[in-house]
């Protein structure tokens, strides 16, 4: 008789290891081949659901070496790679391998960073890295803050916090339709939609926001900032809340955060930065004045799944006053027995957000950080920055490619044929016909992976550059490639 359950789902030592290596063995070599690959196989869903197959719930367990070698081929072979050196589109990072063996040891142990007691080692780092991302950035270390998913969950979090400490103490048990006066906030037209998320969900409506236009440089108008919040006061509103961008999704524009700062303090508004992208370049030093006012910020949200290259999810949001998320998402449930020990102050993240059970998303974050040092941040991001205005010089030198924005890590261009002349509204609707058709294709071919972007009414190739395996080489290649694939659709589109 064995002291020990026999249970089909575990898995003895000596075979976890023999599955274990195999399995290393087949990611290093992923790993090291990856610019070999094509960046994604262009596969339709169709194609995709025959490769995967249609069967039914299996009835009986198969073997796990068979298991790992099967979906290996799955996900190697059948993925869009975003760690490739050529994949630009969107804004998701190649992920640093460090942060995937972090999150294999994280799910061993598998800790539940809600509750302090739940996860003692796990609720430290946690705390430290939160530490080391607000000193990161150049924000007091005495920020608090939270891991969560991505830069959605991020700015959501921060909404309500903001909600929570400018509106009556009487709104959690009222409702926001027993509150006395509309709430209202401010953003850019450049702002990313998770504010229209925010506005919906959380029952503002969507009339709640107030869309500022941008100036010629794509940042929040200041000045039409003041007279719209002034307005809504006259009319009886109440605004509560502003958000400057620092580096926005489609052109990477930081907005004017001091003038934003001194606006809210002077209205008393809560002041919220979305760099869910681009605040780490606050941490070069020749580019430290483009952030001026973070300092002053009420909340920043930030992704180290974006420009610190970790891997997928991992967002964080900073709070100047930690109380504030407190205030917002603490409950005590009687079955909750969570309480602090000998007087000693605890840090229980489920009182700082959405999440009760959370995952242990800070140790690849925190791991990575040591690795890499706060220089060698400074280095690789610096290095994206520099391949992304190297991108926009040679659109400016070539023929057949108008260069259109260039800012932190975000270039964006077209493609326009040599000598081509049309009337001008007619060249327009040709020029972003043939540059979205060539976008579908370069996407599609697995060469490389852009995404778009719509500038003055441009549509645009949006090349985002967060990728620490991109180098000169690989500009070099994509200008010549996208000019080859242009002519091709221009010859196309010149035939029918």
């Amino acid at each position: 008789m064995t002291d020990r359950r026999e249970s089909p789902i575990e898995i003895t030592k000596d075979e976890f290891k023999r599955i274990g290596y195999q399995l290393i063995e087949t990611i290093s070599h992923f790993i090291d081949t990856i610019d070999e690959k094509p960046v994604t196989s262009g596969e339709t869903p169709k194609q995709i659901q025959a490769v995967l197959g249609n069967a039914s719930l299996p009835e009986h367990g198969t073997s796990v070496s068979e298991l790992f070698s099967k979906t290996s081929d799955l996900l190697l072979n059948h993925s869009l790679l975003n760690g490739h050196p050529k994949f630009f589109g969107y804004i998701t990072s190649s992920p640093a391998p460090i942060g995937a063996l972090s999150d294999l040891l994280a799910a061993a142990v598998n800790a539940n960073v809600g509750a302090n007691i739940l996860s003692p080692m796990a609720t430290a780092i946690e705390k430290q890295t939160v530490k080391w991302l607000a000193e990161f950035i150049g924000v007091a270390p005495t920020y608090g803050g939270i891991l969560v998913s991505g830069g959605n969950m991020a700015n959501l979090t921060a909404f309500l916090a903001a909600r929570t400490a400018k509106s009556p103490k009487s709104m959690k048990e009222d409702g926001i339709v027993n509150t006395h006066g509309e709430m209202v906030f401010y953003c850019s037209k450049a702002t990313h939609t998770w504010i229209e998320k925010a506005a919906v969900l959380f029952g503002h409506g969507s009339k709640a926001i107030r869309w500022i236009p941008t100036d010629a440089e794509n940042k929040m108008n200041t000045e039409i900032l003041l007279q719209t919040i002034n307005d809504d006061l006259k009319s009886g509103k109440k605004p509560f809340l502003v958000i400057g961008n620092a580096g926005d999704v489609s052109t990477g524009v930081v907005d004017n955060l001091s003038a934003i700062a001194a606006i809210c303090k002077a209205q008393d508004l809560w002041f919220h930065i979305d760099g869910a992208y681009g605040i780490p370049a606050a941490v070069i030093p020749k580019y430290k004045n483009l952030f001026d006012g973070i300092k002053e910020a009420d909340s920043i949200a930030l992704d180290p799944h974006k420009w610190l290259y970790a891997p997928l999810e991992a967002g964080c949001m900073l709070v100047k006053n930690p109380q504030h998320l407190i205030d917002t998402y603490s409950s005590h449930p009687v079955y909750y027995n969570f309480s602090n020990q000998d007087d000693e102050p605890t840090v229980n993240y489920y009182e700082y957000g959405f999440q009760n059970s959370r995952g242990f998303r800070a140790l690849k974050v925190w791991m990575a950080l040591q690795q890499v040092g706060k220089n060698g941040y400074i280095e690789m991001i610096g290095e994206d920055i520099a391949l992304s205005q190297l991108l926009f010089e040679e659109a400016k030198k070539h023929s057949e490619l108008e260069a259109v924005t260039q800012n932190l890590s975000i270039t964006t261009f077209r493609y326009v044929p040599i000598g081509f002349t049309q009337v001008e509204k007619k060249k327009e609707i040709y020029l972003n016909t043939l540059n979205e058709k060539l976008l579908n294709e370069l996407q599609e071919g697995g060469e490389v992976f852009l995404s778009n972007a719509v500038v003055a009414d441009k549509y645009c190739l949006r090349c985002c550059i967060v990728n620490f395996r991109t180098s000169r080489k690989d500009i070099f290649e994509i200008v010549g490639l996208i000019v080859h694939e242009g002519r091709k659709i221009h010859e196309t589109l010149q035939r029918k």
